[in-house]
């Protein structure tokens, strides 16, 4: 997918090497951003499995992009015309990329350094949550999708994350007594894979779903599948959660009132 740019190509080509090794691949009028990337043109390759599942038409939503590397998501939803977009991610690099990109194709896009675990400081509720790719590089993923659901997604979440193990389906009894042990043993059921120290060369990869703990853990959050259109990828819906209880990290402005007490 190819984006018109609003400035000399020349100056797109320079800037988007300035700003160092890309992981999205964007084509921002002809310059690609990762012309060797491994996946070739990615993350478009893997949008094209899913894209018909997100709105072609967002006029009058808001859009919250967390992890937003160089910005390809977001960019893709301001171009299906939502009227807020605001892309977030823990690395300085990634979002100066984002930002140029934004700039180049002439796209009204903010970005911000927050991390997932800091989503309550936004303040606000989005119409489209998109949280891909985020959730194995995390040392407490449910925490994140509680606080996602708790703080910022107001009604559908776009969810993506790499899966090892089995790709089954898997119906959890609503309880097993303290005897019964086989099930754990059974391949299909929800397992989180720890990775104590690198997975592909990677010290940021650390709990890896299979695929009916990945559903497990959306549902348990508070997200109801809605669709899905590929192996990794669940467009859900926020609704109220099996437990009360929360996010055990609750907002910051909940402890300055408990301690005003």
């Amino acid at each position: 997918m190819t984006l018109t740019v609003k400035i000399p190509i020349e100056e797109v080509r320079r800037r988007a090497e300035s700003l160092g090794d890309w992981f999205h691949n964007l084509d921002l009028g002809g310059v690609k951003t990762a012309p060797n990337h491994f996946l070739h043109d990615y993350p478009a390759t893997k949008f094209r499995g899913f894209a018909h599942v997100i709105p072609e038409d967002l006029t009058g939503k808001s859009v919250l992009d967390i992890g937003c590397n160089g910005g390809f998501y977001s960019l893709e939803m301001k171009r299906r015309g939502a009227s807020r977009v605001l892309g977030i991610d823990s690395d300085d690099r990634y979002l100066a990329q984002a930002r140029f990109a934004a700039e180049a194709t002439g796209m009204d896009i903010e970005f911000r350094r927050l991390d997932v675990y800091d989503v309550a400081a936004l303040g606000e509720r989005f119409d489209l949550v998109i949280f891909m790719g985020v959730l194995y590089h995390l040392r407490h993923p449910l925490l994140a999708l509680d606080l996602i659901h708790e703080h910022v997604a107001g009604d559908l979440l776009l969810f993506q994350s790499l899966q090892r193990g089995s790709a089954d389906e898997y119906e959890n009894q609503e309880n097993y007594d303290f005897s019964e042990e086989s099930h754990f043993d059974d391949h299909a059921y929800p397992k989180l894979h720890f990775v104590e120290r690198y997975y592909a060369g990677d010290p940021t990869n650390w709990w890896i779903p299979n695929a009916a703990c990945a559903e497990a853990m959306l549902r348990s959050a508070g997200f109801e599948v809605a669709e899905h259109p590929e192996r990794e990828v669940y467009l859900c819906r926020r609704v109220t959660p099996p437990s009360l209880d929360g996010a055990v990290y609750p907002a910051k402005g909940v402890i300055k009132e408990a301690l005003a007490r």
